[in-house]
């Protein structure tokens, strides 16, 4: 596994603290380790990807544990399905808490790679994570090879299926992790006045095979602070008014339930 140049997409080689390929475009490493491969025709917008306070919030919630089941059950399933010297990408990465339990879980062999939009994720995620391959880049217009993945890890993120298909080698996996029906279902309520279940149904993934399908429930018990945490990390955020605000940082606690659906899908 290695970077392509964002430009013309031929390989980048890494010479002293920069990235180039053969037509000399080149890309600086960071302090932090990561490198920047999204250029600014790429970019939506100036700084495209969450806030530094967006990116603090969930490092805060997921320190605390509360999706610890999450974290290593992906972890496990990438270790039973890999080969030891496996190539990784986590797309959509954030500051790397699912990319570091993968990264231990397959060991020293093996190369992991987080991908994030989000330069204050990356940055946060390689300073902490010295360990693992990090970048900046589209989740669109992925730089790597084709065919040069075993495995890929999606939590949510939004990715072409035909850039999916591009990227994994015959054989090789991606692990997709979507809302089950029941996630978050008591924060949906304190903000809609008809409360709708997530759609379980399966994304149509060509060139993928649907191998298995696990689903991942638990109850959660937050601090009033917990739950703003969280809150602030989901598209709910948008449509919460302020008495919802209030009402979670006033509880003592919050209950709700964590609900994911794990796919396995193997690449034609």
């Amino acid at each position: 596994m290695y970077y392509l140049c964002p430009l013309c997409h031929q390989p980048l080689t890494l010479i002293d603290h920069s990235w180039r390929c053969a037509q000399q475009h080149q890309f600086d490493r960071a302090k932090e380790g990561y490198v920047n491969l999204l250029p600014v025709q790429h970019k939506r917008s100036k700084e495209p990807g969450d806030s530094a306070e967006m990116m603090q919030a969930r490092r805060q919630f997921l320190d605390a544990g509360y999706y610890q089941p999450l974290q290593q059950h992906v972890a496990a399933q990438f270790a039973q399905q890999l080969p030891a010297a496996a190539s990784v990408l986590d797309i959509g990465c954030g500051e790397g808490y699912y990319t570091a339990a993968v990264a231990d879980r397959l060991g020293e062999q093996a190369r992991v790679c987080g991908l994030d939009v989000a330069k204050v994720a990356i940055r946060a995620a390689a300073k902490r994570y010295r360990h693992i391959d990090f970048c900046v880049a589209s989740s669109h217009r992925l730089p790597f090879a084709d065919a040069s993945l075993d495995g890929v890890l999606r939590i949510y993120a939004p990715c072409k299926a035909e850039e999916l298909a591009r990227v994994v080698r015959s054989g090789g996996c991606l692990l997709t992790v979507t809302p089950g029906p029941r996630h978050l279902l008591q924060f949906k309520g304190l903000i809609y006045s008809q409360v709708k279940l997530h759609d379980a149904q399966p994304e149509e993934l060509p060139g993928f095979t649907l191998a298995a399908e696990q689903q991942l429930a638990y109850p959660l018990t937050l601090s009033g602070a917990d739950a703003v945490t969280l809150l602030q990390m989901t598209p709910f955020a948008w449509r919460a008014g302020p008495e919802v605000w209030q009402q979670l940082r006033d509880s003592a606690q919050f209950a709700s339930e964590a609900d994911f659906i794990v796919r396995l899908w193997r690449r034609e």
